[in-house]
């Protein structure tokens, strides 16, 4: 029979979804701006590292990229079962329908493994001459409960590359450091 869960490894859901919400990170501070590893940026709303001040920047440098390079197909957008999962999918959410963008989720807001967007990228866009898909993945992978991750999959399906990933970088911290005046809700 399996136990309870010690008490240390815990995590408190409703701090960590306010935090998400009421959190304000400081610009100058570099653990509270947007940082990208492995194609996405990873963090906690109780470190005021992933909340929905980064969610709404990213999720709109992501909506500037797609115009930039001329991405208009859909983009697939799935989560997995991280508490700040659900919370950074509706901000992003809101923010990719202001810039009219095609979304496809999983049905009733289900959980959506990584290689099920990839997937989707890749059977959606079959056709040289079609619009281009692309992706997002909420998710922080393997990183603690308390952590949120975002990610963006370009139209070849798999992770983004460090010249995609350094310029929503680039551009998601602008957008904060503008207050967040560029981002369309």
């Amino acid at each position: 029979m399996l136990g309870l869960a010690p008490k240390s490894t815990l995590i408190n859901v409703p701090e960590l979804i306010s935090d998400y919400y009421t959190k304000i990170p400081d610009t100058q501070n570099v653990a509270q701006r947007i940082s990208f590893g492995t194609s996405g940026h990873r963090g906690s709303s109780l470190l005021t590292s992933f909340n929905e001040t980064h969610i709404l920047a990213v999720t709109q440098a992501i909506c500037d990229y797609r115009k930039k390079v001329g991405i208009s197909g859909t983009l697939f957008i799935g989560m997995d079962t991280h508490a700040l999962s659900y919370p950074a999918q509706l901000s992003a959410l809101q923010v990719l329908a202001a810039n009219d963008v095609d979304v496809r989720i999983g049905k009733d807001f289900g959980y959506t493994p990584t290689p099920v967007i990839s997937h989707a990228i890749l059977t959606h866009t079959t056709d040289a001459t079609a619009p281009q898909c692309d992706g997002i993945v909420i998710t922080p992978s393997h990183n603690p409960p308390s952590d949120g991750g975002f990610k963006y999959n370009p139209p070849h399906g798999g992770p983004a590359d460090t010249d995609v990933t350094d310029w929503l970088e680039a551009r998601a911290n602008e957008i904060m450091e503008n207050g967040l005046d560029d981002v369309k809700k």
